[in-house]
């Protein structure tokens, strides 16, 4: 004689709902993985100045944020550019890698993130100066033909003048770089306001990065271990307290 099925949700069924549920979750935090050079790198919860989640609702629109991802040494620029930032058509590297920019995530999708080791001569933000710079406002540079121009919302170094449009993937409106800055990849979760870093696309200059200023890394962040990756967090700084001097041009 069989058993009677008890009333309501039998073990099949439960466990059903509960993996539809992670999968859910799992598509709300995280986007889908840009093609070509993506690499993925440890999740790394952005936190404020005082150890606790930062949510997007917190950033200011057009202010500078720094950031390190993925290693604890190499800084990054977080920007609210305060209007949605749509996916962008192919970008190129210098060595002719295409890949696609997944555009700003958060309530407007006006959350962008970019690594801020210029690709001319990585050019960086350091304790005491940044070279390298957000600017919200209308600016001047001269476009890659040398011609005057104007633009707002770029990243503009002032060592040699390149200049990324932050709208449209960090590509080169202007100066010597010879391919935009490379990418990084945010999720954000609706249900806290939380912002997540996951991994880079575009061209990293990392090794290079390390190579170049390793001596120097090791004294400013304490530590000999310079290419360690960040881990399950990371600290976001308005880049005006990171910075003793802001250099504009």
């Amino acid at each position: 004689m069989s058993k009677k099925q008890p009333r309501g949700m039998n073990r099949r069924g439960f466990v059903k709902i509960c993996m539809t549920a992670l999968a859910a979750g799992a598509q709300s935090l995280a986007l889908a993985r840009p093609k070509g050079q993506y690499k993925a790198y440890q999740r790394s919860l952005l936190i404020d100045e005082v150890q606790r989640p930062l949510r997007a609702a917190d950033l200011l629109v057009g202010e500078n944020y720094i950031f390190h991802y993925p290693y604890v040494t190499t800084p990054c620029f977080l920007v609210n550019l305060g209007a949605p930032a749509k996916p962008q058509v192919e970008l190129r590297t210098e060595a002719g890698d295409s890949y696609r920019w997944q555009g700003g995530v958060g309530p407007n999708a006006a959350i962008v993130a970019f690594s801020a080791i210029c690709a001319h001569k990585m050019t960086h933000p350091a304790r005491a100066v940044s070279f390298i710079n957000y600017r919200h406002e209308r600016v001047r540079f001269q476009d890659k033909r040398r011609r005057a121009s104007e633009g707002s919302q770029l990243i503009h170094c002032c060592s040699e003048k390149s200049v990324y449009d932050a709208r449209n993937g960090a590509r080169v409106l202007g100066g010597p770089a010879k391919q935009p800055l490379a990418a990084i990849q945010l999720a954000y979760d609706e249900s806290n306001d939380n912002l997540y870093a996951l991994g880079t696309y575009g061209g990293e200059m990392f090794d290079k990065f390390f190579a170049k200023f390793a001596a120097r890394l090791q004294l400013e962040y304490l530590t000999s271990d310079v290419d360690r990756q960040v881990g399950a967090k990371t600290e976001v700084t308005p880049l005006d307290r990171y910075c003793k001097t802001r250099i504009l041009c």
